[in-house]
């Protein structure tokens, strides 16, 4: 005989373990909507292609090793968290390897800083110091960091639109003529139609309309809303790329790249640890697990998991991928978010990425770096644009005075100099109106203090 509850409802079968674990991994990899998961995997590429492209052109990155790593890693964190958790680069390693010399800050030492900065990440999630740090940072000072990074996203899509762009030297070269096969009337174009599109991103209830013309008007919208923006748009930079340069074709190589290990000597450990490393641990706890995990929660409250597993997967990744030559690589609030406003909103959203990455990087390898190049740089903007502001929008709920007041301190210092420093002005400043208002106040709902005498 069926057990019953106490209810009198028949029990759900107990499943067993292994049971349990593959019903997770359908329940986690199972698509919403295949269109708009198609079309949210191309969310996180306006911060992936130029990051990717610039250590490819201006360090010798191994291109076909990194998308058969960073494919894994999106498969993986797709199945574990459920949600469309993207990979992107460690942007502050980046950016010091794109603006030094090969000798000073060459490929050794890219991989050193990240299997140094993958440690320390996974020491701090493993040893529960993670969690804590993600349970005692104020809100206020998360949304600062946040609303910083879109904006600093959102003001580097508009330098790809209006200006020619040296990805090796990670500079602009002057502005982009209006037309043309990567002119700005194209990125214009692009930008209206995302905009036409997808709208301001809130997603809006069907109503019901007795009247034939709504319900019309009501079908149009659906139907436009629809429509795969995004993977239309990057689908056209790729027409766009074999059509300005159609010898890439006769360039194209089939097969992966040789994976080896990377030779790592002491100075690169050293210089890889003070040069990227530690500029790149501040941002990797704040918007790689601190940032990420309060976005989840925001647009996916159903989905739990922690910061100590954020940070765990984080570390892991570099801890292997980084001593064959892949990229160092970190979870982000603005990849995530890019991939939600384009329609992501299950973990089989970044798996599809991950396949067409290990796919590409199997059969195409490093060939498809003159794809890349190609590109047109103005499109990748339109894309990057709309996650950069999808990111700041986050920051909408900061409703009281003393919370914005924070928050925008916050993101002024963070794009002033960077996400550390600003990250301390918040918590600075968030202390002392506390310490302030202490005892003469009532708090608000995030912790910072409310006037009780406010009409």
């Amino acid at each position: 005989m069926e057990s019953q509850s106490q209810s009198g409802q028949p029990e759900a079968p107990k499943r067993s373990p292994i049971a349990g674990m593959f019903h997770k991994l359908k329940t986690n990899l199972v698509f919403r909507s295949k269109l708009a998961e198609v079309n949210g995997a191309m969310g996180d590429l306006g911060t992936y292609i130029p990051i990717v492209l610039a250590l490819t052109l201006a360090k010798d990155l191994d291109l076909g090793t990194t998308l058969i790593f960073t494919g894994i890693y999106n498969a993986i964190t797709g199945a574990v968290y459920g949600v469309p958790m993207p990979v992107q680069p460690m942007k502050s390693i980046a950016a010091v390897a794109i603006s030094s010399t090969g000798e000073d800050f060459g490929i050794p030492e890219i991989m050193a800083a990240g299997i140094c900065t993958g440690g320390i990440l996974f020491v701090l999630g493993i040893s529960g110091l993670m969690q804590f740090v993600f349970n005692i940072i104020p809100l206020s000072v998360v949304r600062g960091i946040q609303l910083s990074q879109g904006l600093a996203f959102a003001m580097s899509a508009v330098k790809y639109i209006r200006k020619e762009q040296n990805f090796s030297k990670s500079k602009s070269v002057g502005d982009r003529p209006w037309l043309g096969l990567d002119g700005l009337v194209l990125a214009l174009v692009c930008v209206l139609f995302i905009v036409l599109v997808n709208g301001d991103g809130e997603e809006e209830e069907e109503e019901e309309e007795e009247r034939d013309d709504s319900r019309r008007r009501v079908s149009i919208r659906k139907i436009i809303a629809n429509v795969p923006s995004a993977l239309l748009v990057f689908l056209l930079g790729v027409v766009l790329a074999f059509i300005r340069k159609p010898s890439i074709v006769q360039d194209i190589k089939f097969g992966p790249s040789k994976i080896k290990v990377v030779k790592m000597n002491k100075e690169a450990w050293r210089n890889g640890f003070l040069k990227g490393t530690i500029p790149q641990l501040p941002l990797s706890v704040l918007n790689s697990v601190v940032a990420v995990c309060k976005l989840s929660y925001d647009l996916f409250p159903e989905k739990k998991f922690s910061a100590t597993s954020v940070s765990m997967t984080v570390g892991l990744m570099n801890m292997v991928g980084c001593w064959f030559g892949a990229m160092p690589t970190c979870h982000g609030a603005g990849g995530l978010a890019g991939q939600y406003k384009y329609g992501g909103r299950s973990g089989g959203c970044v798996a599809l990425l991950g396949v067409a990455k290990l796919l590409l990087g199997l059969v195409l390898g490093s060939s498809l770096v003159g794809i890349m190049e190609k590109f047109p740089v103005g499109v990748l903007g339109a894309l990057l644009l709309f996650a950069g502001i999808e990111l700041a929008m986050a920051a909408r709920d900061m409703n009281t005075k003393g919370d914005a007041f924070v928050m925008l301190v916050c993101a002024a210092v963070s794009l002033g100099s960077n996400a550390a420093i600003g990250f301390v002005a918040g918590i600075v400043l968030y202390v002392v109106l506390w310490m302030r208002n202490y005892g003469r106040v009532k708090p608000s709902a995030s912790g910072l203090p409310l006037r009780t005498d406010a009409a």
